[in-house]
């Protein structure tokens, strides 16, 4: 059978219906999003991955309650919200989970992956670094951050994801660009179209 395809919001309506195949469209269309978004948020690959697996389980658990709304046509926004809380009561401490994973990822011998090893364990020190900068701004700021400059969601997405004001997301933002100003070599993705150039 082939699998439907179609707008997220056309998709989320047969998966309300308990269309298995539209939540495997809507999976492989933004798993990748989810995973890549978790893994800047925790550092770590293997709680990327499980993090992944626990938004989708979501999804499918709340498919009742989730309307797309023509400002909300998109999946993602709402996708990307539950790995933030999820991050937020699962992983409050995800610097020190990071460390803890990773002497333990490095602490085994594994000469027939080696070199994916390395490589996957400088991925993770260097986001790990990144989170120790950003660690210092609040929480909420961190999280208007990650899914703007990490996750390519506009301000509006944002604001849908999170539940906050646009301007609540402009003035996050605002904080972490003078914040983020003062470090180097940190830098944040721009949106030219969406950012006057006062604020970034």
């Amino acid at each position: 059978m082939t699998a439907p395809t179609g707008s997220d919001k056309e998709l989320w309506q047969l998966v309300q219906a308990n269309d298995r195949h539209a939540f495997g469209v809507l999976f492989e269309r933004h798993a990748e999003a989810v995973y890549n978004y978790s893994f800047r948020r925790t550092a770590d690959w293997a709680a990327a991955e499980d993090l992944v697996s626990s938004v989708f389980l979501e999804a499918w658990r709340r498919r009742a309650d989730l309307e797309l709304t023509s400002q909300s046509e998109r999946l993602l926004p709402w996708l990307l919200g539950v790995a933030t809380n999820l991050l937020r009561t699962r992983n409050r401490s995800a610097a020190r989970l990071a460390r803890a994973l990773l002497r333990e990822r490095t602490g085994s011998d594994e000469p027939d992956f080696a070199d994916d090893a390395v490589r996957r364990v400088a991925d993770a020190q260097r986001m790990k670094a990144v989170l120790s900068l950003i660690r210092a701004l609040p929480r909420g700021t961190q999280d208007v951050l990650a899914l703007y400059a990490w996750a390519g969601l506009s301000y509006e997405e944002v604001s849908a994801s999170l539940g906050i004001p646009i301007g609540t997301v402009r003035s996050r933002l605002s904080r972490a660009r003078l914040y983020l100003e003062k470090l180097e070599p940190v830098i944040v993705p721009r949106k030219e179209s969406e950012v006057p150039n006062e604020a970034w």
